[in-house]
């Protein structure tokens, strides 16, 4: 008997979030055309474009890995500028006649580079005392927001194309803000900036190249689950430990039974005590579990 939260299909599918559209808004979109249970792996702000994850179904149960990956952006600063939500779509606050050329712009990035201090923007869905940033920020009393390390692993000058822009291209670990990240770069370089676009080009494992449009999404619906757009739930979980089981372990964990896989031998060697693993049978993920002990104890069981 299928269960009302089985309904619908289950995997990932990445969408190519348009301009001005809230995650929210093309979250409830495709849960509406494919009946699924639907979340999304990462916020995009309404102003950026781009890779926009969305996990289906029992795909929900791995977002969470999906999101601690490492993300990669372009974008274009503008500066002589600052705008109180540190994008284009904000009020200015305060300007400057400072441009800064293109070697004194490479010159300041090495310092951006690695696991460094960033305080987020005020207008962000970080919750200050149980209410979001952003409603603080948009009530008329902005939260003084801490800081906090974060990692940037990457971070280039693409091109300068006139004296008021920059562009660049950035990977950043979970918890960077590219607003944040534009507002401290152009402080170093004696000016002020703000984003003025922002293309979000990867989420870990989910690319550019994977993405369609929203509404060509919508469009298929129920019939997306047969398309080449559904991605299998496993996809987000390329850097966790697999592990085979037999046809009998895997019923037994799908039960909530604690497991010690047979004749595993040297495929636990790799695996420390503690670790979480993606049990499988017959490829397909069936749960995710801790290794303890030697034994696996599901955490979260897979129904499909």
């Amino acid at each position: 008997m299928t269960r009302p939260d089985d309904a619908g299909p289950h995997g990932w599918l990445v969408i190519d979030k348009p301009y001005g559209m809230s995650s929210a808004r093309a979250v409830a979109l495709i849960k509406r055309s494919t009946g699924a249970k639907t979340g999304h792996a990462g916020t995009l702000d309404p102003l950026a474009t781009g890779v926009l994850p969305l996990a289906l179904g029992e795909a929900t149960k791995t977002v969470q890995f999906a999101t601690a990956g490492r993300k990669r952006y372009r974008f274009r600063v503008c500066w002589g500028a600052a705008r109180d939500t540190l994008d284009r779509e904000g009020a200015i606050i305060a300007e400057t006649g400072v441009r800064p050329d293109a070697a004194a712009i490479r010159a300041a990035l090495p310092a951006f580079i690695g696991t460094i201090l960033q305080r987020p923007p005020a207008y962000s869905a970080i919750k200050i005392a149980g209410r979001r940033a952003y409603a603080l920020a948009r009530a008329g009393s902005p939260p003084e927001m801490a800081t906090r390390p974060i990692e940037i692993a990457e971070l280039r000058l693409l091109a300068t194309p006139d004296p008021d822009h920059a562009d660049f291209e950035a990977v950043v670990g979970a918890g960077a803000y590219i607003r944040s990240l534009a507002r401290d770069l152009a402080e170093a370089l004696g000016t002020l900036g703000h984003i003025a676009e922002l293309r979000r080009l990867a989420v870990g494992r989910f690319s550019e190249a994977q993405a369609i449009s929203l509404d060509c999404a919508v469009a298929l619906g129920h019939s997306l689950a047969a398309s080449e757009h559904l991605l299998p739930i496993e996809t987000a979980l390329d850097d966790i430990p697999a592990l085979a089981l037999s046809a009998e372990e895997a019923a037994r964990l799908r039960h909530g039974q604690r497991v010690a896989p047979r004749d595993a031998g040297e495929r636990l060697d790799h695996i420390e005590d503690g670790a979480l693993v993606g049990a499988r049978h017959d490829r397909l993920l069936v749960a995710l579990a801790r290794f303890e002990g030697g034994s696996l104890r599901p955490v979260r069981i897979i129904n499909r």
